[in-house]
């Protein structure tokens, strides 16, 4: 039998011992012991493992859809233009909740099935160039009618062709790529690219990820500072100055009365709670009118009612499905360009996944994570293909960087926010009250957050001799060729006509992805210019990756239940890419160590017939 210990009476909730937030709600909250601490040694609230209480998943869930707001609404607006909805706010707000409908849908994919770490699916901005390009050639490019507001008539069957051939054609596109996607993840190709991918290659990608979006942060902040300020300042406050201070809340149980417990408020709730105040302050001024009202002026867009068109015209329910706008069409110009978009958005995804493995205390993950999440990130693409988002999903490195700032890594705050997406999705008027969010006070929060996976990405070069000049040149280079090859391209992007407009837009994309550019020189300078083992930190980060028992990675990576290692194990699929591995004892067995105790005699053996204890 096992053995356990038990107390009689749990402690109060809410309690922290070594700075450690834990919950013990009548069971409705388990917290594991391992996973306290990541593995740069900083606090974790709750780990990959824990499952905090029902509501406290709920507001933290809701946390990380605000995080992830202003990424999920910027890409169907900056795609209303290219689609010619610019005067069409209320079908603008359609495609707002169908993104949150198909991001739900993607999160919960792959927490489930597919990579199985908390990171949040949505829409990606590396789709965004190749959609736009194909949207601006001479086909598709939208009639003069339709930019001006006073000719358009967004209920008329003619305007209502217009946009919607052209979403279809990106549909098509989309599920073409996404197919793309599912074969390199489900047939081991990413898998098999990651043993010759270590830290000089995650570290930029991974810093590319943020420090690119410096300009578009810097531009939402700057619609007014004094409230971006005020939105960063109150995140600092709550997540690093006020981090350890408790707060009383009321507590009521069944086996004692209602009192009052210690809560640790701001290090569980920090973005939230910025977010509400820096929103309220934001509501006071506009009402007061203490913001100007004309749309030219400076701080304009920091007021709340900038955004009332899509309040009120969208509906309070509706649901999302398949085929909304008409069946999907297909062109090869279209397809290549989204192909570039999927490879950006691989690189990116690889990057992500390991930067929150880190932040949530867990190990590395393995190679078959690895093509399970790229499998199941194409299927979400083959998702928004169908719904009709005009874009695809990948992971959310915003939501990588609130782990590091709330510490909290739980899954099961993901599966909260997948619900919460999926809810926002359905409730359009919902949905549409949080787009309201004034810029400023997004920008604000970027700010931050990209900050924190900027510095994520260059904490891997820990396990890197950065004495070493040879690591010096390929990580600073690639740092520098990261940033000044994609704007000077953008800035330039003629100079790079071949011809064949479907390579052009390859070359484009591709160039003017920064995490791309410094990636693949990382990528390619590491393993083509002689170093050590050691030298490039790979011998240190293969032995991060060995350390871990293999309990603990299938209980972290496996699929749900145990499905093929402890459950329903299967001969054929373990030869699958993307099926879990056992690494000894056969299908099935995980490696668990048994101790036998029992009363010995003199000569140091248990006599027959012993009571036994086995752990």
């Amino acid at each position: 039998m096992n053995s356990a210990t038990t107390s009689s009476e749990c402690p109060d909730p809410l309690q922290r011992g070594d700075g450690v937030v834990i919950f013990h709600d009548d069971g409705q909250g388990r917290k594991k012991k391992d996973q306290s601490r990541s593995p740069s040694g900083s606090h974790l609230v709750y780990g990959i493992l824990d499952i905090p209480p029902w509501y406290l998943c709920i507001f933290l869930g809701i946390q990380h859809f605000l995080t992830a707001l202003g990424g999920l609404v910027a890409v169907p607006l900056i795609l209303a233009k290219g689609l010619c909805l610019q005067h069409d706010p209320l079908t603008q707000s359609y495609l707002i909740s169908t993104i949150f409908f198909v991001s739900g849908i993607c999160t919960l994919l792959q927490v489930f099935l597919g990579i199985r770490l908390p990171i949040l699916q949505g829409g990606t901005f590396a789709f965004l160039a190749p959609s736009l390009s194909m949207l601006s050639l001479p086909t598709w490019k939208c009639p003069e009618w339709t930019l001006n507001a006073s000719q358009v008539n967004t209920s008329s069957p003619e305007f209502t062709q217009e946009w919607q051939k052209r979403i279809r054609e990106l549909q098509g596109a989309i599920m073409v790529a996404s197919c793309v996607q599912m074969l390199v993840g489900f047939s081991g190709l990413i898998g098999y690219l990651m043993r010759f991918i270590g830290p000089l290659t995650i570290a930029p990608t991974i810093s590319l990820v943020a420090l690119p979006l410096f300009d578009s942060a810097g531009n939402d902040a700057g619609i007014h500072w004094g409230i971006s300020a005020m939105t960063i300042f109150l995140i600092v406050l709550f997540s690093e100055y006020l981090r350890n201070i408790a707060v009383p809340v009321p507590v009521c149980r069944r086996q004692k009365k209602c009192h009052t417990s210690k809560f640790y408020l701001f290090q569980v709730f920090p973005v939230l709670l910025a977010l509400c105040i820096s929103w309220l302050l934001c509501f006071v001024l506009t009402v007061t009118n203490t913001l100007p009202s004309a749309p030219t002026a400076y701080g304009y867009l920091a007021r709340t009612d900038t955004k009332g068109d899509v309040l009120s015209q969208a509906p309070w329910f509706r649901f999302p499905y398949p085929g909304q706008w008409g069946l999907p069409t297909v062109s090869l110009a279209g397809v290549f360009g989204i192909i570039a978009g999927v490879i950006s958005s691989m690189v990116e995804s690889v990057g992500d996944y390991y930067a929150c493995a880190r932040l949530v205390g867990a190990p590395p993950p393995p190679k078959h994570a690895i093509n399970r999440g790229i499998g199941i990130e194409g299927l979400g693409c083959l998702v928004a293909g169908a719904w009709g988002t005009g874009n695809g999903t990948t992971s959310y490195s915003e939501n990588v960087g609130a782990l590091g700032i709330t510490r909290v890594g739980s899954r099961m705050v993901i599966v909260a926010a997948g619900c919460v997406l999926l809810l926002m999705g359905i409730f359009g008027k919902i949905g549409a009250a949080f787009a309201t969010i004034p810029t400023p006070v997004i920008g604000g929060m970027f700010l931050v957050m990209f900050g924190v996976i900027s510095a994520v990405g260059i904490s891997n070069l820990q396990y890197v001799d950065m004495n070493s000049s040879r690591n010096l040149f390929v990580f600073g280079f690639s740092i520098y060729c990261g940033l000044a090859i994609p704007s000077w391209v953008n800035k330039n992007p003629e100079r790079l006509q071949t011809g064949i407009l479907q390579l052009d837009q390859v070359i484009q994309v591709l160039l003017t992805t920064g995490m791309f550019v410094g990636g693949f020189l990382g990528f390619f300078l590491d393993n083509t210019i002689p170093g050590s083992l050691e030298e490039r930190g790979l011998l240190a980060w293969n032995q991060v990756q060995e350390s871990e028992e293999t309990t603990k990675v299938l209980e972290i990576y496996g699929l749900p239940c145990g499905v093929g290692t402890r459950s329903c194990p299967s001969s054929c699929a373990r030869h699958l890419p993307f099926w879990p591995k056992t690494e000894r004892g056969g299908p099935g067995v995980v490696g668990v160590s048994q101790l036998t105790l029992c009363s010995q005699n003199s000569s140091g053996e248990c006599p027959h017939g012993a009571p036994e204890t086995r752990m």
